[in-house]
């Protein structure tokens, strides 16, 4: 029997994959032995690693060099995490199989968990969630323009009866494998939240609950709603804000984790 999450009728109306490669790409072997291209720009020997998760229809390539610089610039490395079936990869993009390949991508890492910062983009939410929960220890925990409710968002795409099952059926399924709820309420490390006021497609409520989820204490974690830009424009649109938050917010992880201020080296 299919897995509900891989559903073909899901995949099909739920991804937007593109084939846009990286060049040098940071090769991981997934859960069932498809290759995916990540990408690795790591600049330090002693730093917290940032492992990104971007959103649909994004691929790698989207954030090489410019994000990679940034990153590295607020003085972390950063690994890039992409996804079956988008830019270089292998295999096709499937729900349950892609948070199925959280766990090799983290472990391609080979960081320590208390040197891990993970970082969700929208749909990359999900599998940054997925990460944080199988690692309680890691450092921090970013989650920008976040899906707080993935059965919310799937039943916007599909039917229960395009997937051959009914309304409770796919809810138990979806909860079963995707509750962000209990798996933020489960993680207690250092959670940054940004969303935009005025997203038109995942509204800024979904914000404010992976906020209020979060198992961190209320000054371990922080809620940042732009008033400028959307969706797709919250980093062009507050550029300096958004980089000093995410930049104080590494400096503090890395603090805690008793890692000095890093300089890119000459």
């Amino acid at each position: 029997m299919i897995d509900l999450l891989d559903h073909p009728a899901l995949s099909s109306a739920y991804f937007f994959p593109r084939r846009n490669p990286v060049a040098d790409p940071f090769w991981v072997t997934g859960a069932d032995g498809v290759h995916l291209a990540c990408y690795r720009s790591a600049p330090f020997a002693d730093a917290l690693t940032m492992i990104h998760f971007h959103g649909n229809a994004e691929v790698v390539a989207d954030y090489v060099p410019a994000m990679a610089w940034l990153v590295n610039n607020l003085g972390a490395n950063v690994l890039f995490a992409e996804y079956r079936g988008y830019g270089n990869s292998t295999g096709t993009a499937s729900l349950g199989k892609m948070i199925e390949d959280v766990k090799p991508v983290v472990e391609a890492a080979g960081i320590p968990d208390e040197r891990l910062v993970f970082f969700g983009r929208s749909l990359g939410s999900v599998f940054a969630v997925e990460a944080a929960a199988r690692h309680p220890a890691a450092a921090g925990l970013v989650i920008e323009s976040g899906i707080a409710d993935p059965l919310e968002r799937t039943l916007m795409r599909v039917s229960p009866e395009s997937l051959g099952t009914t309304a409770a059926a796919l809810e138990s399924v979806v909860h079963a494998r995707v509750d962000q709820q209990a798996k933020l309420h489960a993680f207690h490390g250092p959670l940054l939240v940004m969303h935009t006021a005025q997203d038109p497609l995942i509204p800024a409520s979904h914000g404010s609950r992976i906020y209020a989820w979060g198992g961190a204490p209320a000054d371990d974690k922080e809620l940042v709603l732009f008033e400028q830009g959307d969706h797709g424009t919250i980093f062009p649109a507050n550029r300096d804000a958004y980089t000093a938050r995410l930049g104080a917010f590494l400096h503090r992880a890395a603090a805690r984790a008793g890692i000095a201020p890093q300089a890119i080296p000459a």
